[in-house]
């Protein structure tokens, strides 16, 4: 009997690259406007024509296939070429050079409020999607209760999108991306607005899509969801596949190591014009010695390490807010710091112009290993400045050493955290008192 022959990729992608101007002149001028310029000003126009364009490539020949029923994690950091990739695999632009071919029906979630027109109602929406998507009213109405019931937005269905909340319209564009049953489900990181619950709901429903035979591009900075779902991985970095493959915790490790291009991340400097704001504009986000002297990793942990934050306030604002998260090797949350974590009368009191923050990290408090430290700047409940795990300052910080002067514990040991706890001892007899 002949072999079977083997199923063809459901993604194929072919020296894909994508190419950005950037500076470029926005005027536009009408055909007798740009006539007349040029018999007036045959120089200058000419200048101009040869004037070569300011451009970057944000994907350069990458190449990969993904085949039916597999979940591909797609990391990097900000600027890699992630969103502009899954723009083109979703058909929202096209790409400078390479080709594409996707054998089935896309349902993608790409950024708050995409696909979704503000004046229609969210059931309205609904519908405009699966429409997008191919599908027929009787599809979609075997489908509807069951989209509504995971969006959990059935109080506010006939309610125009625009008065939706970003997390509300999260919920909605997830819920029908997922249930109206495309065969690829491409997810950017949009999962980052809803709240845990329903991000939970969301990974559940991804390996059930997953588990159903379709396939799933994942694109997330949460590195445990990726090592959790996914069982591939493309790492990008500045617009090239870095790594790839199903070793997923090794490229997830690679990815969260400090050394990026042979240098250790332990300082950012806001070299333009990045956060641009009049509440909070950060200058520097760096890890110091005790004297604001920059720690070069790896470092011991019998020293205490000071983060350090500097920036500019041109406009007063009681709901700011500074801090920074730190994260370790898996992308699980260490814990979180703001300077109002206590009692009001002991927050830094600031005043207009510019600011240096700092706080310590006590030593012997970090295991061993290797974090990531998010810069988080907002004004409460309302906005931020530095987005979490979109646009956000980091830096890497290597915990290598010092855990212990005790014999026994001269490695890194279990858990997150690796603090030295005093310890008491006494007879049973004895009785007990509060020296500690």
């Amino acid at each position: 009997m002949a072999a079977s022959k083997k199923e063809k990729p459901i993604i194929e992608v072919k020296h894909l690259s994508k190419q950005y101007s950037i500076g470029i002149d926005t005027t536009y001028k009408t055909l007798c406007e740009s006539v007349t310029s040029a018999v007036r000003h045959p120089i200058k126009t000419l200048k101009n024509s040869r004037r070569p364009n300011n451009t970057f490539w944000a994907l350069k020949n990458v190449n990969f296939e993904v085949d039916k029923g597999e979940v591909l994690g797609i990391i990097g950091r900000n600027g890699a070429g992630k969103s502009t990739l899954l723009k083109i695999l979703s058909r929202i632009t096209y790409p400078t050079e390479g080709e594409v071919r996707m054998r089935g029906r896309v349902g993608s979630l790409l950024e708050v409020g995409t696909g979704f027109h503000p004046e229609l109602s969210g059931r309205e929406n609904i519908y405009f999607n699966g429409s997008i998507l191919g599908m027929k009213k009787r599809e979609i109405d075997e489908k509807f209760d069951e989209i509504v019931k995971f969006s959990g937005v059935e109080k506010f269905l006939d309610t125009p999108v625009k008065r939706y909340s970003s997390g509300m319209q999260v919920r909605l564009a997830f819920s029908v991306a997922a249930n109206l049953d495309p065969e690829i489900l491409v997810v950017d990181e949009v999962l980052a607005v809803g709240d845990a619950e329903f991000q939970k709901k969301c990974l559940g429903k991804m390996k059930e899509v997953a588990e159903g035979g379709r396939t799933v591009l994942f694109v997330s900075h949460n590195m445990n969801a990726i090592e959790q779902m996914c069982k591939s991985c493309i790492l990008l970095e500045k617009g090239n596949i870095k790594q790839e493959g199903s070793n997923v915790s090794q490229i997830v490790k690679d990815y969260l190591s400090p050394y990026r291009e042979g240098v250790p991340l332990s300082e950012w400097i806001n070299d333009g014009n990045e956060f641009e704001n009049p509440w909070f504009k950060p200058y520097k986000f760096i890890i110091t010695d005790s004297f604001g002297n920059t720690l070069i990793n790896p470092i011991s942990n019998n020293q205490d390490i000071w983060i350090q934050i500097e920036g500019n306030i041109d406009r007063l604002n009681p709901a700011l807010e500074i801090g920074y998260s730190i994260y370790n090797e898996d992308g699980i949350t260490v814990y979180t710091s703001y300077f109002n974590d206590q009692e009001e009368s002991k927050w830094p009191r600031f005043s207009q112009g510019n600011i240096i923050l700092r706080t310590k990290i006590p030593k012997r408090f970090l295991n061993e290993g290797i974090y990531t430290i998010e810069l988080r700047a907002s004004l409460r409940y309302q906005t931020w400045i530095t987005e979490p795990g979109k646009k956000a300052p980091t830096l890497s910080l290597h915990i290598q050493g010092g855990l212990s002067d005790s014999p026994y514990w001269t490695s890194k040991r279990q858990g997150v955290i690796a603090p030295l706890l005093e310890w008491k001892g006494m007879m049973s007899d004895q009785k007990l008192n509060n020296e500690l």
